[in-house]
């Protein structure tokens, strides 16, 4: 018993980690505009849902602990290791931190906070300026930032899938989408043909690895 109750409880765990987070993610994507803030705000409840149960209170192990006990009874599902739940389902007789599914998590985490830097650069850059955005991620997606996000959010359910955050996900998803349909419509009041141009060729959110959008094809000169 004592052992699981230090498992969770820690409030201040969850506080700092949630808060490093948060300033990692902000200082990767730096936020402007009201959009942006509304975007960053979400996410930022992601994370402060996601720390919460995994070092304050385990409400979804509490929520299912009848199922999960009568399914799996050789596991202590109060204690820590227990809370990466997708290692426990299959079985993986390996200490989580290094299993599979806790490797790919670091993987797309990773992965997302670099393409959200790498797309802030050029979009930055491009901005000061007043020009269509084509080059660098966005040679490949139109939304890289968001795909960035998606990238991050989707790696640590993978890492520590909550009930709450299982249901939090699609509406981020969902927000993304709409946000990215709102930015194109403006786009293509400032930027009109070259806008549209872009759009034929590069989708949206998912890549087709092979061709890229380049930056000669259609001009990124000021709108």
């Amino acid at each position: 018993m004592a052992d699981n109750a230090a498992s969770y409880g820690l409030w201040g765990l969850a506080a700092v980690n949630a808060a490093v987070f948060i300033f990692f993610a902000f200082s990767f994507s730096r936020p402007q505009t009201r959009r942006d803030w509304r975007s960053f705000g979400a996410f930022s409840a992601f994370l402060v849902a996601l720390f919460t149960e995994m070092y304050g209170f385990p409400l979804t192990i509490y929520l299912l602990s009848g199922w999960l006990q009568s399914r799996y009874p050789e596991i202590d599902w109060f204690s820590h290791d227990a809370g990466h739940i997708l290692e426990m389902l299959f079985g993986l007789e390996t200490n989580p931190h290094v299993g599979p599914f806790h490797l790919l998590s670091f993987a797309l985490i990773g992965g997302g906070f670099v393409l959200i830097a790498a797309a802030w650069r050029v979009l930055h850059a491009a901005q000061r300026q007043r020009m269509l955005t084509t080059t660098g991620p966005y040679a490949y997606v139109r939304h890289p930032q968001y795909v960035g996000f998606v990238l991050v959010l989707f790696g640590f359910l993978l890492q520590w899938p909550t009930l709450l955050t299982l249901a939090m996900f699609p509406v981020l998803v969902l927000m993304y989408v709409r946000l990215a349909k709102k930015e194109e419509r403006e786009a293509l009041a400032e930027f009109g043909d070259r806008y549209s141009a872009y759009m034929r060729t590069v989708p949206a959110f998912l890549p087709r690895f092979g061709t890229a959008f380049g930056a000669s094809r259609v001009g990124t000169g000021k709108g």
